[in-house]
């Protein structure tokens, strides 16, 4: 077991340190871990617990022009199949981006569904597939918009057209996304888990996504890799240990993240723990997390250290996220507290 622990964390290690440099054109977190749902719809239900409530909430730039401001709300719940050992998680993603002067907005309302296939009768080992899709709505402010066509020779002047032919300030959009996960417990220890899974993001191709009056605009699909591991350091430590592959059409991005979790109090059924660590998204940036648990309460902080080109611009500063996770088990006589069996990391 010792060796098969040791191949999965090296080929996790060899995702997080190669890969091209991070563009996307999708939102994403510094602290993707606390989004699930949005790094692949088959990756909902698997936790500890009955219920699972996420909120991330991320500003950035703030140093260079006017800040970006993303908020992530998720949500999950598990529901047994009869009474065998498979699981179905309901769920729901919503996201609310505003980015630059013109107020640039995004709002995405996405509800998804997973199916956990038990693969064996001994141990918490499932395969599950996830949907999730929704409508789309992108909105801007075009009072604020401000172009050089505004220039009269010698100063910006309101009072001229700013020259574009858009004439709609806003657009909907449905989106599309599927994926497949496989997670398993590592040998006895409840803490030694992992999980990988591949989903497909924008499968549909949403069209006409765009102000103008074009027909011939598609949304790029994009393939989502990830992949963790998490293994007992002592009775009452770990390590985690995650990461994502991203591509999409041209542009790549990769991000890992390694935490130690450390028990404050009983190691078997822990209420208090504190978690600290580093994710790194390549040629990007480093980011440094500390997150204190007070089940079914979690509070998360972390901070982009700007390590691209744009750091001398930035100096260095990038984005500040804070993530509040509520999670636990329902007091109802099918919850999955008693299953020896269940999909959890």
């Amino acid at each position: 077991m010792k060796n098969d622990v040791h191949n999965i964390l090296c080929c996790i290690l060899f995702i997080l340190l190669f890969s091209l440099q991070a563009k996307s054109q999708d939102i994403h977190f510094s602290q993707f871990f606390e989004a699930p749902l949005l790094r692949n719809p088959a990756l909902a239900g698997l936790f500890a617990g009955d219920v699972r409530l996420q909120s991330v909430y991320r500003t950035q730039w703030q140093s260079v022009t006017v800040p970006y401001q993303t908020v992530s709300l998720n949500g999950e719940y598990k529901l047994p199949v009869r009474k065998s050992e498979d699981f179905i998680t309901l769920g729901g993603q919503i996201l609310y981006d505003k980015a630059g002067t013109i107020a640039l907005t995004a709002t995405h309302i996405l509800p998804g569904i997973n199916y956990h296939k038990s693969l064996s009768q001994v141990r918490s080992m499932y395969l599950s597939l996830g949907f999730m899709g929704g409508l789309v709505q992108r909105r801007l402010d075009r009072s604020k918009i401000t172009t050089n066509s505004q220039f009269d020779g010698a100063n910006y002047n309101s009072g001229l057209g700013d020259g574009e032919t858009f004439n709609k300030s806003s657009y909907s959009y449905f989106d599309g996304t599927a994926g497949i996960s496989f997670n398993t417990q590592l040998g006895s220890n409840q803490d030694n888990n992992m999980y990988a899974g591949i989903s497909y993001q924008h499968f549909n191709k949403a069209s006409k996504i765009s102000f103008y009056s074009v027909n011939n605009l598609e949304l790029t699909p994009k393939w989502v890799l990830s992949g963790g591991a998490r293994m007992s350091c002592t009775e009452n430590s770990y390590v985690t240990i995650e990461g994502d592959y991203s591509k999409q059409g041209p542009y790549t991005e990769i991000v890992g993240a390694v935490i130690y979790t450390y028990k404050l109090d009983d190691n078997d059924a822990p209420k208090y723990l504190l978690h600290g660590g580093a994710v790194i998204r390549w040629k990007d940036a480093f980011i440094p997390v500390a997150k204190i648990e007070m089940r079914p309460l979690s509070i998360s902080l972390s901070y982009d250290a700007n390590i691209s080109k744009l750091a001398v611009a930035s100096t260095g500063r990038g984005g500040l996220e804070l993530g509040i996770t509520y999670q636990k088990y329902i007091n109802r006589d099918n919850s999955s507290r008693e299953a020896v069996r269940c999909p959890r990391f």
